[in-house]
């Protein structure tokens, strides 16, 4: 795929930061739709209004993706009034930072697990079949999971469980497309480590890991999308983490992880966008 001209693009999480990038570079690419999915109608808008100033063919949608009776009726309305959508990029999410025992179990605990897992899972579900039933049309899945579905951290229980829940069936479904034959479809499971946005204020740095900032990481998603890449982690030291958390002692890569890399201290003043 060279770019999303006279395709149907929807992004979750669009209203501001990430997901109002990946709609910019949709926009600029001349799609024929971009849909955005966002729960804040005041930014949802905004940011709408701005993308249609700059000649976008922008449809705004105001959707909880917590519920999956809501995402099932924002996607009746989306075929009926749009159309299929040929790109599909799962970015809304949420984290909490707390100990797992300071989780209220429906404001996080259930939050952070159905718009962080089932939410693209669902959300998929919703598209998957029409992507599959256009084999002339080239689609594309984007998921964006988390370095911390690979290494675990404090005060990121819940938010580590629900990318590791992400990251496993984004990875498992690439799989099925590709042994049901469905060649025209390709599906990018993202795994970036902290990115410099609100939802993330407070978190501190990592011995030689960088805190990315959004257009270095939209940028690279959105060329690995189009490229039919399957998997993108950013950066390369979570390569490094990996690998030595499969071959260490489990005490031993703690210790590194909480006294070289500093990976396990990098929650401790964190605020994040709720405050």
């Amino acid at each position: 795929m060279d770019n999303v001209a006279g395709k149907c693009v929807l992004i979750t999480g669009a209203a501001m930061g990430m997901g109002r990038l990946y709609a910019e570079h949709a926009v600029r690419e001349g799609a024929a739709a971009v849909v955005l999915w966002d729960i804040n109608a005041a930014e949802l808008d905004k940011t709408a209004a701005e993308l249609r100033g700059r000649g976008g063919k922008v449809h705004a949608q105001v959707v909880d993706v917590s519920q999956q009776p809501a995402i099932a009726a924002a996607a009746e309305t989306l075929r009926r009034e749009v159309g299929e959508p040929d790109v599909l990029i799962n970015n809304a999410g949420i984290v909490r930072g707390k100990y797992f025992w300071e989780h209220d179990p429906q404001k996080d605990i259930y939050a952070t697990m159905a718009i962080n897992a089932l939410a693209p899972m669902y959300i998929t579900r919703e598209f998957l079949p029409g992507m599959i039933a256009r084999r002339d049309r080239q689609a594309r899945i984007v998921n964006i999971s988390s370095a911390a579905s690979m290494v675990s951290n404090p005060r990121m229980s819940v938010y580590c469980g629900s990318k590791w829940a992400c990251t496993g069936w984004s990875d498992s479904v690439r799989l099925e497309l590709e042994a049901a034959g469905h060649a025209h479809i390709k599906l990018l499971t993202v795994c970036p480590t902290y990115i410099a946005t609100g939802m993330f204020e407070g978190v501190k740095k990592m011995l030689f890991t960088p805190i990315l900032t959004p257009q270095s990481v939209v940028d690279a998603v959105w060329q690995g999308m189009k490229a039919g890449r399957v998997r993108l982690i950013l950066p390369w030291t979570v390569y490094l983490s990996n690998a030595l958390k499969g071959l260490l002692p489990v005490r031993l890569f703690d210790w590194m992880a909480r006294h070289v890399f500093r990976v396990y201290n990098t929650m401790d003043e964190f605020k994040g966008r709720s405050s």
